[in-house]
This record gives structure tokens, C-alpha cells and sequence, in this order.
């Protein structure tokens, strides 16, 4: 079921996305429907693995003697940029 949305977006913006729809064939409101839900897609996630996709697809792809605590990591990398 579709819904009507209301944005506010600044004016230049919306001509170039226009411009942009018009070249790919697509609404706009196609283009921002699929962006939505790529976006919103990662909440669609098995719950089994709590690590991005790509993450996911690297984990175990090098050899190491270390026992790596992949959150711990990501957390500290987080805690890290966020100083």
C-alpha cells in the first residue's frame, strides 16, 4: 500500500534529483523508495549475525595466532573516533 510523504528539501537539490530520475527513466519517488530500503534493510538482518554483511564476509579470511574479540575491536574504534 503506498502512502503520500511530505519532504522539505532544499530546492536545488530536488532539481538535481529530478534530473537524475529523469536520465535513469525511474520517479522519483521510485529512486527514494528503493534508497529507503536499502537503508533500512540492515534491520532485516538474521539475528544470528550481529556484524555487517561485509564484516561478516571477512571474518576468518586471515590467519592470525592472536584471538581477536571483534566487538571489542569495533567498539574501541568507535570510542576512538568519537574523541
Amino acid at each position: 500500500m503506498n502512502t503520500k510523504l511530505t519532504l522539505t528539501i532544499d530546492r536545488s537539490i530536488i532539481d538535481r534529483a529530478k534530473e537524475f530520475a529523469k536520465e535513469k527513466n525511474r520517479s522519483l519517488s521510485d529512486i527514494i523508495e528503493n534508497y529507503l530500503k536499502i537503508i533500512t534493510k540492515q534491520e532485516e538482518l538474521p539475528a544470528k549475525s550481529a556484524h555487517h554483511p561485509i564484516v561478516s564476509s571477512l571474518m576468518g579470511s586471515f590467519k592470525t595466532d592472536q584471538i581477536l574479540d571483534y566487538d571489542q575491536i569495533l567498539q574501541e574504534r568507535r570510542e576512538k573516533k568519537l574523541l
